[in-house]
């Protein structure tokens, strides 16, 4: 065998010459082609999808409220506002008349018809089904409440079931009737009852009672809880939805979802500053998440969330540059009636867009159009309509607007029409014959204001009855 001794430049220059691709002529530059916008809702130009277009007449990066001013906004809240509870104050007990008017509160029968998914209609023995799960014969005259936390994002139900009810007269099956709402990871639930088959909880959040899946809910000590969620260095999820980096050792924080408005201690222990499930956590976040263990209970495990995504350390200056900016990252969402589909619906839209900014409001439209929160402008019913067009074309950006059922926010003028952004199901307006064009939105919407109908002969300005202003 032959040996030979090449030099080590031309072993590199051998190398490299290897690795390099045979010559080719350079291809002919490409046409490019545009995503043509094609859009059946009246008055909106491409132009109105880019936040930039109404940043420009925002105030900009003026300082609407600090976060001083936020806090004694949200002291406010609670003590003005009765769909709102500080849970610091609940007593550590409710007695039988008072736990069972807060069940039957959230459990009762509606006075309309239901069916299930498949059509079938829902009985009276049905409904006594759900009712036998409430367990009100194990209600005791005194019953501790238990903290909690949440452990993902989890539904709460009107009744502890997870079978499907819809209205009678439903086309689809996007409103389910027994969905309320729903928790997030690091939600407080303030445990006031079990059900009858020990599969669900029924929960106080800081806005909402309902029935949540036990699987879901992490018992704890209430101080240290009440410790975990008031900690002065946080994160807060300013993403419409950011995971957790994914890690091989506890599933239960690897990957894990979390939406906007959600606050994360920050936790860099000396023994896991360099490791972390054996990543070295220096370009990422490192956050203290609740988890459950077999037996129920509250314990904490550490997760790291890279500072590439879209978070941010304590909440966002409010103001209407970031207003803007939070509600257009849900552009486009589906539409979630009650946070089904793992998106939101209106309320939920503006309240976790609100949440960025540490404000907190009631779940409900009804609830946050009748709140004294912020400055409201109410409207009569004698208010007329070009007086309440008036007052919503002097409407400042971020402004919420509400009719029956449905919140909408303000984006800004253009072309002296006021443009709202809003999660909503369905769009109406009357078409150049004057007939009503009925088509589907079912999703985060920019539309302008004044052409929507909820019939022909009723506009959505017609049933506007508060405007409010949170500065």
């Amino acid at each position: 065998m032959t040996s030979y001794n090449f030099p080590l430049v031309i072993l590199i220059a051998l190398a490299i010459t290897s690795c390099e691709p045979e010559k080719q002529s350079m291809p002919e530059p490409q046409e490019e082609f545009a995503d043509r916008f094609v859009s059946d809702v009246i008055g909106v130009k491409e132009k109105h999808l880019n936040p930039d277009y109404w940043t420009k007449s925002s105030l900009g990066d003026k300082i609407l409220m600090s976060q001083a001013e936020i806090t004694v906004l949200n002291t406010n809240s609670f003590s003005v506002d009765d769909t709102m509870f500080d849970l610091a104050a609940l007593p550590e007990f409710l007695s039988k008349d008072a736990l069972t008017a807060r069940i039957t509160s959230i459990s009762k029968r509606s006075r309309f018809k239901r069916i299930f998914e498949d059509g079938t209609p829902v009985t009276e023995t049905d409904f006594s089904r759900y009712e036998a799960n409430l367990n009100l014969s194990a209600i005791k005259s005194e019953n501790s409440l238990k903290f909690a936390l949440a452990v993902k994002r989890t539904s709460l139900r009107t009744y502890p079931t997870l079978e499907l009810l819809f209205s009678d007269d439903a086309q689809n099956r996007d409103i389910e009737r027994f969905q309320e709402t729903a928790l997030f990871p690091t939600d407080i639930a303030v445990v006031l009852h079990e059900s009858t088959d020990g599969e669900w909880l029924l929960v106080q959040s800081y806005n909402y009672i309902g029935w949540a899946q036990k699987k879901d809910i992490a018992i704890g000590v209430r101080s240290d809880i009440l410790a975990y969620k008031s900690t002065d260095e946080f994160l807060v999820i300013t993403g419409d939805k950011v995971h957790t980096t994914f890690n091989p050792e506890v599933a239960q924080v690897s990957e894990l979802q979390l939406d906007m408005g959600i606050r994360l201690p920050l936790d860099r222990p000396a023994e896991l500053k360099n490791n972390l499930y054996g990543q070295n956590p220096y370009l990422s976040h490192m956050v203290k998440l609740p988890i459950r263990m077999k037996d129920g209970t509250l314990a904490f495990k550490h997760a790291l969330i890279s500072r590439n995504k879209d978070v941010n350390v304590g909440y966002l200056p409010y103001t209407e540059a970031n207003i803007i900016a939070q509600a257009f990252k849900f552009l486009g969402e589906r539409y979630g009636w009650g946070h089904r589909y793992n998106g939101r619906d209106c309320t939920g839209f503006v309240s976790e867009i609100y949440k960025s900014f540490g404000i907190l409001m009631p779940r409900n439209s009804g609830d946050q159009g009748r709140s004294l929160i912020g400055s409201n402008t109410v409207f009569e019913k004698t208010t007329t309509l070009d007086s309440k067009i008036s007052t919503l074309k002097k409407s400042a950006i971020g402004d919420i607007i509400y009719m029956p059922g449905h919140v909408l926010m303000v984006l800004g003028t253009s072309d002296g029409e006021p443009f709202v952004i809003h999660d909503v199901a369905g769009l109406g307006y009357l078409k150049q014959d004057d007939t009503l064009y009925k088509g589907t939105l079912n999703g985060v919407s920019i539309t302008p204001l004044t052409p929507l109908r909820s019939t022909k002969e009723r506009t959505f300005v017609d049933t506007v009855y508060n405007v409010k202003s949170i500065r």
